[in-house]
């Protein structure tokens, strides 16, 4: 099945709606979606790499709308479903400190998540399951996913199809690095 759904979102790359395709995976994929929009970002930009940046900025704008709704989600099924299953168990204080815990460090887990292979859609549920604040949210999701978007339309934009093989099988490796050696760097600044 997840095969199925791989092939049906590349096909959409040559579609004449291909842009608003693109607006509809990145929506959906930072709530539900299993398919990140770079399976359809890639073919887009390569057949017209002139709109590179343009495929990325309807991504981005899309992805964060998206974050949105699955911070609703989190919102929403915290307080219908979530809290009277904690109460019922009594654990309701625990989730509260590790809510706390989360907003806390909640910019960094959604930076993280949002540039990574990490599923942005949990952080963005988990975000609104805790209450992060929307603010620190949206901010930290339109750097993260601007950046990880941004990054792979220039990527693309400058090199074409030679870069293609590589962006598919590591990039998301060397943002995962990128991503640990900044939250690094800040720690040993913040430490030293």
């Amino acid at each position: 099945m997840l095969r199925r759904l791989y092939d049906w979102t590349i096909s959409l790359a040559g579609h004449r709606h291909a842009l608003a395709a693109l607006a509809l995976v990145s929506f959906i994929e930072s709530s539900v979606f299993p398919i990140p929009p770079d399976v359809l970002m890639i073919p887009m930009i390569i057949a017209t790499p002139h709109r590179a940046f343009l495929i990325a900025g309807v991504a981005t704008l899309a992805s964060v709308a998206g974050g949105l709704l699955g911070y609703v989600i989190g919102w929403g099924l915290y307080e219908s479903v979530g809290r009277p299953v904690l109460e019922f168990y009594g654990r309701e204080a625990q989730f509260q400190s590790f809510a706390a815990t989360y907003n806390a460090w909640g910019a960094w887990a959604v930076l993280i998540a949002g540039v990574t292979p990490f599923p942005y859609k949990v952080i963005t549920i988990l975000s609104g399951t805790t209450g992060l604040n929307l603010g620190i949210f949206m901010v930290a999701s339109v750097i993260a996913r601007g950046l990880r978007f941004f990054v792979l339309a220039a990527l693309l934009w400058k090199f074409g199809p030679p870069i293609r093989d590589f962006i598919e099988r590591r990039l998301g490796l060397v943002f995962t690095v990128f991503m640990v050696l900044l939250v690094g760097g800040f720690v040993v600044a913040r430490y030293l």
